[in-house]
């Protein structure tokens, strides 16, 4: 994977520029004053708070600056992204799923409180996020635009879907056509919609849209491939989760249908393709920094 040597510089920069907004986001639409047992408020925050570098709500921020749009509007949006993407860590780490004791480098939601709070935490996050659209975006076309898109690329023809199908892979013979579906919608759908609400909300319509789509499209398949990648290759303090669990899982993988350098090259190849489809957008500046270190990042 080529890439410029200033890919995580950038990031960085725009992490210091943007972290504020995600957390304000946050801090204004995580459940305040839900009236909620202890227990299960605990857990959600516990998820929530642990780390990461907050892709999706960035995203949907930096597209709505490409289309000029008030990032106030997309607070709201940036938060049921993030909402949805903690809860569906939360379930994938369930000994039924992925059974990893570590995430973020600390232990997962089931191990830190127990497995019935744990799904019950994820279930909670997940609709919480379309209530916080709801009753958030103050246009109303947007809010329901923004909804429906939330809900597609969650559900079982994004999200959901892609789990499934990436279950029932596990031990199967390499196939390229179906470990892209999987990528495309369990990691991809999301990160596709973040960047298609972050326009909706920022007043955004017609080819813009459809630009925003086939940029998360591409960065988003990118994004899984490097994930793929790291888990053959980075260590488990990078990570912050254990490393090799695809392969020992026997999980059809890019580098496994493709091998690591036809991989590598197939990141950098989707980031061009997907820079492509920036052009002409009246600020995406932000939107080719994210781009940039997908294939730069090494965790």
């Amino acid at each position: 994977m080529s890439h410029p040597p200033d890919a995580k510089q950038n990031f960085e920069r725009l992490l210091d520029r943007m972290q504020p907004l995600v957390d304000q986001a946050l801090k204004r639409y995580a459940w305040p004053n839900a009236a909620a047992p202890r227990r299960i408020i605990d857990a959600m925050n516990y998820s929530l708070n642990a780390g990461g570098k907050r892709l999706r709500p960035l995203l949907v921020f930096a597209a709505c600056e490409a289309v000029d749009g008030d990032m106030q509007d997309a607070m709201p949006v940036a938060a049921a992204f993030e909402f949805v993407h903690t809860y569906s860590l939360i379930h994938d780490d369930l000994p039924a799923m992925d059974d990893d004791d570590l995430r973020r480098g600390q232990p997962t939601c089931h191990k830190a409180f127990d497995e019935a709070t744990a799904i019950l935490a994820g279930d909670a996050m997940n609709t919480y996020a379309f209530q916080a659209i709801l009753e958030g975006v103050g246009a109303p076309a947007r809010a329901v635009a923004a909804a429906l898109e939330l809900a597609r690329a969650s559900g079982i023809e994004g999200m959901v879907g892609g789990q499934m199908a990436d279950l029932e892979s596990e031990g199967q013979q390499p196939d390229l056509e179906r470990l892209r579906y999987i990528h495309s919608s369990k990691t991809g759908a999301l990160i596709t919609a973040a960047c298609v609400c972050g326009g909706i909300v920022g007043g955004a319509h017609g080819k813009t849209l459809v630009s925003l789509r086939r940029y998360g499209q591409q960065v988003g398949l990118a994004f899984q491939v490097v994930d793929d990648i790291l888990d053959e290759t980075a260590t488990a303090e990078q990570l912050g989760k254990s490393p090799g669990k695809d392969a020992a899982a026997n999980k059809m993988t890019y580098p496994r249908v493709m091998g690591l350098e036809a991989a590598r090259q197939h990141a950098s190849e989707l980031v061009e393709s997907a820079l492509g489809e920036l052009e002409g957008l009246e600020n995406p500046a932000a939107l080719r920094t994210i781009a940039a270190f997908f294939t730069a990042r090494t965790h």
